[in-house]
């Protein structure tokens, strides 16, 4: 499960970078993948499709070289362009040692194929070309009801994978010091309860299993905010997938994790490992409103049925500044959104976001506080966190008539902070070794704060000016551009690495930051590219993003698609959940109760890999298992699609 990956994800993630349709509509029947024979090839395209506006590339592979072929864009029947295949790329695999660049102008809208002549025939998926609300649309609405059947509590969504709310013992749950753990995770010993009770019902899963931390969810629910203010004509009331409802759900469960009267910040529910004589979540496959009854009496199952929430510190004490810093960004973008429709949520998200950031430890010691144990998301950089906390309460306080009673009325307070911030991370020991995830979100905080001091009138007395904050955008897209010319794909980021499908959408939404930020196209043909690898233009032929497009994982490590959802790619599925992606591991172990995917243990994937591996596989959480923070950047990478910015 996710947690179990996460222990990896650091490790493997540090080494590369150094070396409003309804779901059910969008989801399109699965295709048959053919075997490798000699002289085959395959054309990858992006299957969800491409704007009109955009730049379009597909990619040819194959065994044999395709010198001198030509390639055809075909509507139906009809030849719409024809050119040469473009050079080639680089060599893929020993299977696969040629890889050529597809680009075509074509611009009318329709649903077209691309076929292939020369030493290896082939035809590409059919795709869709339109104007990019036509486009992506649906992706987007996709993505919003992947968060809808992701809810926990008692608000829950029925659907066809949800039939029950669950967890409603979290309504009434008993908070505990955070335990040692041992090198697997288990706890050590007996948790220690702290006596007081909270309400920790709602939130969204975390990812295939059940458990609900801070660190993902503020993370995400930031991202959609962002993307909800800023695209509303996308995400918002009056488009085909309001997000208005699910940021309000997601801020009202970190604000349940808050207790703004005593300063005291609660930052997960649930164990993941537990130990030999406790019963932890990932010990078990089930449907979540199995839980609250589950094991009956049995002292083992106890912290299934009544699930321990943990106390990040004693009440008004220091907190990590990854969570201090990440709560205010969505607490103040709150603030932003729901100023005028929800005054009294936003009062209290301000305040909470105000007197959390003030709270945060700005000389950590140690690994920074993210989840127990902490190798389940083992992140290292803090200082974006508070850059982007700062800038999101410069844009919350800048307006004036603000709740009475603010530690700081002063919007420029927050300017100051926020610079100092940017400059931090600039300077500091992990500039530009990321780009947009959950572990690095400068990407927003840049994009942000450069809004922000533009808004300010300038840059004066500040520690951080526009110029060194697009430097510092351009310098991780450069070197994710450095990092695709490794690639046959031109992929940004490695893909035998963890998190790929995440860093694709992110680096696409940089890129469309940075080109409107300057008012040029610097970057807007990598960001399509880069939107275009994770939806299908890769070696694999697979969309990342379940329903979106012909070939997408049919076999999530996730309890409530495996066990309520098809095994076949047919409705219903987990619509818009974006899995973890090709890695360079793949993972197996079958817990009791799972149903086997594929049926037969086909792995129909196993012939297009070489270093970087694609399986999907119930039991590979290291390729197939979907999370929020995977997730949360696809509806902005869409919208900003849709928006004609990339």
């Amino acid at each position: 499960m996710r947690g179990s990956m996460a222990r990896l994800a650091g490790i493997t993630m540090a080494l590369a970078l150094l070396c409003a349709a309804p779901a059910s509509a969008r989801v399109l029947q699965p295709a048959a993948l053919p075997h490798v024979v000699a002289g085959s090839a395959y054309v990858r395209v992006n299957q969800l499709g491409y704007s009109t506006s955009a730049a379009k590339r597909a990619y040819l592979m194959s065994s044999v070289s395709e010198a001198g072929a030509t390639f055809s864009v075909m509507d139906g029947s009809t030849v719409v362009f024809t050119a040469s295949v473009g050079p080639q790329l680089g060599s893929w695999s020993a299977n696969f040692p040629h890889v050529y660049a597809l680009d075509f102008p074509t611009t009318a809208a329709g649903s077209y194929t691309i076929t292939v002549s020369g030493p290896a025939a082939a035809t590409s998926p059919s795709f869709a070309i339109g104007a990019g609300p036509a486009v992506y649309a649906g992706a987007i609405g996709n993505a919003l009801s992947f968060y809808q059947n992701e809810r926990d509590g008692p608000a829950y969504i029925p659907s066809p994978l949800r039939t029950a709310p669950a967890h409603l013992n979290d309504q009434n749950a008993m908070t505990y010091l955070t335990p040692k753990v041992d090198a697997d995770g288990n706890f050590q010993g007996s948790l220690t309860p702290l006596g007081t009770r909270v309400n920790a019902a709602g939130g969204w899963w975390d990812a295939g299993d059940y458990l609900k931390f801070v660190q993902t969810e503020s993370y995400t629910t930031g991202v959609l905010l962002s993307g909800l203010r800023d695209f509303p004509a996308q995400m918002g009331p009056h488009s085909g997938a309001d997000f208005t409802a699910e940021t309000t759900f997601g801020v009202r469960w970190l604000l349940r994790m808050w207790n703004d009267r005593t300063k005291t910040l609660y930052y997960q529910v649930g164990v993941g490992e537990a130990n030999d004589q406790t019963t932890g979540d990932h010990d078990i496959w089930r449907l979540p409103q199995a839980d609250d009854t589950w094991g009956g009496h049995t002292r083992a199952d106890r912290y299934i049925r009544h699930r321990p929430v943990f106390r990040a510190g004693k009440p008004g004490s220091p907190i990590s500044p990854n969570l201090a810093g990440r709560d205010a960004a969505a607490f103040a973008e709150c603030y932003q959104v729901f100023k005028s429709t929800d005054p009294g949520l936003a009062a209290r998200c301000l305040r909470s976001a105000e007197d959390i950031f003030a709270l945060a430890d700005t000389s950590p010691r140690g690994h920074l506080l993210t989840v127990i144990p902490f190798d389940f998301y083992p992140e290292t950089e803090w200082r974006d966190d508070l850059e982007w906390g700062a800038t999101e309460l410069y844009l919350a306080t800048k307006g004036g008539h603000l709740p009475p009673g603010l530690p700081h009325a002063s919007p420029r307070f927050y300017l100051r902070q926020a610079a100092h911030w940017a400059h931090a991370y600039i300077t500091g020991p992990n500039d530009a070794a990321d780009t947009l995830n959950l572990y690095d979100v400068s990407g927003l905080a840049h994009y942000d704060l450069y809004r922000a001091i533009s808004m300010a009138g300038g840059s004066n007395g500040l520690a951080v000016t526009q110029p060194a904050l697009l430097a510092d955008l351009r310098r991780q897209l450069d070197r994710a551009i450095a990092q695709g010319g490794k690639d046959p794909f031109r992929f940004g980021f490695p893909w035998a690495a963890f998190d790929t499908t995440s860093h694709g959408f992110g680096l696409s939404v940089m890129a469309s930051e940075y080109d409107q930020l300057t008012g040029t196209k610097r970057y807007s043909k990598q960001a399509g590219h880069w939107l275009g690898n994770v939806l299908g233009a890769n070696a694999w032929g697979v969309s990342l993003v379940v329903g979106d497009g012909i070939r997408f994982p049919r076999c999530m490590q996730h309890q409530v698609a495996n066990l309520a959802g098809s095994l076949n790619g047919a409705p219903p599925v987990l619509a818009g959940a974006a899995v973890e992606g090709p890695n360079g591991v793949t993972s197996s172990g079958k817990v009791d109760g799972m149903r086997d995917c594929p049926v037969h243990h086909v792995d129909s994937f196993k012939k297009f890999n070489n270093a970087a591996k694609f399986r999907d596989n119930v039991q590979s959480w290291s390729t197939a298992e979907p999370a929020i923070d995977l997730t949360a950047t696809s509806p902005l990478a869409f919208a900003r699609a849709a928006a004609g910015l990339n």
